[in-house]
């Protein structure tokens, strides 16, 4: 007979978390969780009080968008639950796993006034990909495995563990065995599927007798841990690799065979792209940002889509042939069914491939006098191009919402095949910069350095508290143009100079606002001081290190486009 272990489900909880082998978690308590909470500092989980439920969200989306580990993070019921919202539908959106765990009313007086109760769960249900609510405590084991399964598996996902107050404080006789669990469902994919095997030998004829085919690389790369393989796939048969801003890093931006971003801004991919002869897209959902409004891929040329959710293929265009799979799985199968012919044909696209690294040189030419610009204020072309420099192999660049993520997503260039950028563009919030560059530094896997608005920063100022409370080393640099830069820009855009309307700040400084805090603060006001604080920042540690960084003020140089061209819009377009 199994032995039994009387405890709360607080405990038990707790106790399958651990089981699962969860990092870092955040959450803000209250009474509906107290449990679980002194479960978590006997048994010595890595739990942490955050300021704001949606930047606990935000530090659990990133740390598992590095890890692929499964973020953690928790809420009392009410204003905790609905904080969590924002953070939860990036995770939903980007496809990252997590699970959230919810505190609710005593089910006995539920629906009598209880004090913070609100339909909560039918305002998480479309923020997340299952809710699943605990209404008996024998079961807590079942169901938080069966979170863990759901936010793991296909296209990952947050889920929302509600656990009401009778439920996390009433006593069970939990089986010892029950509170132990399979390990495959820690870390995303928990499981991988293939594409049919014909539509994979079609697809590889395609691309056989294509002169000019070309890659179109989302974030689904980089949940599928593809990156690798992918990198190995496009130099065993010369197929040049563009990406979105979240499939950075699909292949390294440093590789000859890399076209840059591709989209509503781009370097020559888009050029690229209508000279194709065959479009391979993967883990990719081709929304706006991608298609530029949904203009591009052009027409007139077969199209594969290589997707794990079967849902996405045919959203915004119908592919020629579809293989419904995981991203590694299907880039293994397709090289295998390839490779006989792998010599002819990097051999008949060698000019190809030199033509790919020829236009990426002469673009570079072409606008190196902006990335070295000495501009006063600082260009933001010129910070790129110093973080370009100054950022070493390993590093982690994490970029807020608006234009820190479309800046970075032209401009910067990873050193190597793997999530080295970290955009939030699920839900392309700003806020995210700040606490991104928490859940990145506790996934330990190089130095984080993050870029966010001076608005942005505005939003999250206060989690600083929490990060030197944890001793986390990072850099954030505050993009400060005293604006909500990117409204300004495009107000600048549709309606001419002068036609501003609720997009200025008041003058702040950062830098002496991170000392007070009692971190690293650094204002940077001149282009030839950015390398040396972006330095000082990686080898400070003990607390974060903020650098102010004084930008340009003149609303038609905020947005990308460091050929002086900002981003096409007509009066009525929505830009994110």
């Amino acid at each position: 007979m199994a032995e039994t272990n009387e405890m709360t489900g607080g405990e038990a909880l707790a106790r399958l978390l651990r089981a699962h082998g969860i990092g870092p978690m955040f959450g803000m308590g209250g009474f509906q969780l107290l449990p679980f909470y002194d479960a978590a500092r006997r048994l010595g989980l890595a739990h942490s009080l955050i300021n704001d439920e949606r930047c606990g969200a935000f530090a659990a989306d990133a740390y598992a968008k590095l890890t692929g580990r499964v973020g953690v993070v928790d809420a009392t019921l009410g204003p905790g639950a609905t904080n969590l919202v924002t953070g939860l539908v990036e995770a939903l959106n980007a496809g990252t796993p997590m699970v959230a765990v919810v505190g609710d009313s005593h089910r006995l007086h539920s629906w009598k006034n209880m004090t913070q109760e609100s339909r909560q769960l039918e305002m998480l249900a479309p923020a997340a990909k299952e809710v699943i609510r605990v209404e008996m405590i024998e079961r807590l084991p079942e169901l938080v495995r069966r979170a863990f399964q759901v936010a793991t598996s296909g296209r990952p996902g947050p889920v929302v563990l509600d656990v009401p107050e009778d439920i996390c404080h009433g006593l069970y006789p939990f089986d010892a065995d029950e509170l132990d669990v399979p390990r495959d469902n820690q870390a995303a994919p928990a499981l991988r599927s293939r594409p049919a095997r014909g539509a994979v030998e079609a697809a590889a004829a395609l691309l056989r007798s294509a002169a000019r085919p070309m890659i179109l690389a989302g974030g689904g790369v980089h949940l599928s841990g593809a990156a690798e393989t992918l990198e190995r796939f496009a130099g065993s048969f010369s197929i040049p690799v563009a990406h979105t801003m979240t499939g950075k890093g699909a292949i390294a931006c440093t590789n000859d065979l890399n076209a840059g971003l591709f989209g509503r801004y781009d370097r020559i991919a888009n050029g690229l792209m209508e000279e194709s002869d065959c479009l391979l897209v993967v883990g990719c959902k081709l929304g706006e940002i991608a298609t530029k409004r949904f203009t591009l891929p052009p027409s007139g040329r077969p199209i594969i889509h290589l997707e794990i959710l079967a849902e996405e293929i045919g959203r915004t265009l119908q592919p020629d042939l579809a293989l419904w799979g995981d991203a590694r799985e299907g880039l293994r199968d397709l090289h295998a069914a390839m490779e006989d012919d792998a010599d002819r044909q990097s051999r008949d696209r060698a000019d190809y491939a030199g033509e790919v690294r020829r236009r990426m040189a002469a673009w570079r030419q072409s606008v190196d006098a902006r990335l070295t610009s000495g501009e006063v204020p600082v260009n933001m072309a010129r910070l790129m191009h110093e973080l370009n420099l100054g950022l070493p192999e390993d590093a982690i660049l994490v970029a807020d919402g608006g234009f820190a993520a479309h800046w970075g997503g032209l401009l910067y260039d990873t050193k190597r095949a793997g999530r080295g950028f970290l955009p939030d563009r699920g839900f392309a919030s700003i806020g995210y910069g700040l606490p991104g560059a928490m859940g990145a530094a506790l996934a330990d896997q190089g130095p984080v350095v993050a870029i966010t608005g001076d608005g942005g920063f505005n939003m999250t100022l206060g989690e600083l508290e929490t990060a030197r409370r944890l001793g986390l080393d990072f850099t954030i640099i505050v993009v400060n143009n005293a604006a909500s830069g990117y409204v300004k820009a495009l107000q600048h855009l549709m309606y001419g100079e002068g036609a501003y309307q609720s997009s200025d700040l008041v003058e702040t400084d950062y830098a002496a606002a991170a000392r007070a805090l009692g971190c690293n603060g650094l204002r940077v006001e001149h282009p030839d001081e950015v390398a040396g604080a972006i330095a000082a920042g990686l080898a400070h540690s003990g607390s974060p290190t903020v650098i102010d960084l004084v930008v340009t003020r003149d609303p038609a140089q905020m947005l990308p486009g460091v050929d002086n061209r900002a981003a096409t819009v007509r009066k009525g377009d929505r830009i994110a």
